[in-house]
């Protein structure tokens, strides 16, 4: 199980590398959308490549930022009911769900979407648009995405088995930082409360 810890911190290393940068995809994103628009009002200009751009960013966005989602707690969960129940409980049903869902439903993904991005690379298919961009790298993110996923999926069950056997803390608390402005706050905070504190020594 220690081995098996060290793999699930090296996976959630990985998905928390790329989730923390995939942010700059969005951005990209946004100032090609703003760059199109205003080319196309001012020059009366454009081209299909900026709009196909914009998705295939968006489309690895999301995809590359699955398991960092899964990662971080985000996914969608029935709160409602799951929080009712004992620690032990939910961590079992999230073992269930990890092994008879998340899985299967990826190495299905995987087994479809990876000859499927194949096919792409080798044909070298290109957008049917005019001026459209060939389709092999917006098909590459489907299998990295669903590898990612599938990885970090595998991290949570070790963790959860760990806990389960009393090796490892909840590895569902969320630690939360403290904002820059929070820790700003605190420290004007201590400094007022030093000078006061003097003030009243003298």
């Amino acid at each position: 199980m220690r081995a098996l810890l060290k793999l699930s911190k090296a996976v959630d290393w990985l998905n928390g590398l790329i989730g923390r940068n995939v942010i700059w995809l969005i951005f990209a994103a946004t100032v090609i959308s703003a760059i199109n628009a205003i080319v196309r009002k001012a020059f009366n200009m454009s081209s299909n490549a900026y709009l196909e751009v914009q998705w295939y960013l968006f489309a690895a966005a999301f995809l590359l930022a699955a398991g960092y989602t899964l990662l971080s707690g985000e996914h969608v969960k029935i709160d409602v009911i799951y929080s009712r129940w004992s620690k032990r409980t939910q961590m079992w049903i999230d073992v269930f769900g990890l092994v008879f869902f998340l899985t299967p439903f990826c190495v299905a993904i995987l087994w479809f979407g990876f000859p499927f991005f194949l096919n792409g690379y080798q044909s070298g298919e290109i957008s049917s648009n005019a001026g459209g961009l060939i389709r092999w790298p917006v098909y590459a993110m489907i299998p990295l995405g669903f590898g990612l996923l599938l990885l970090q999926g595998w991290s949570e069950l070790i963790k959860r088995l760990a806990f389960l056997q009393g090796l490892i803390e909840d590895p569902t608390h969320k630690k939360v930082e403290k904002t820059a402005e929070e820790e700003l706050a605190e420290a004007i905070q201590k400094l007022a409360e030093e000078k006061a504190a003097k003030a009243n020594a003298a």
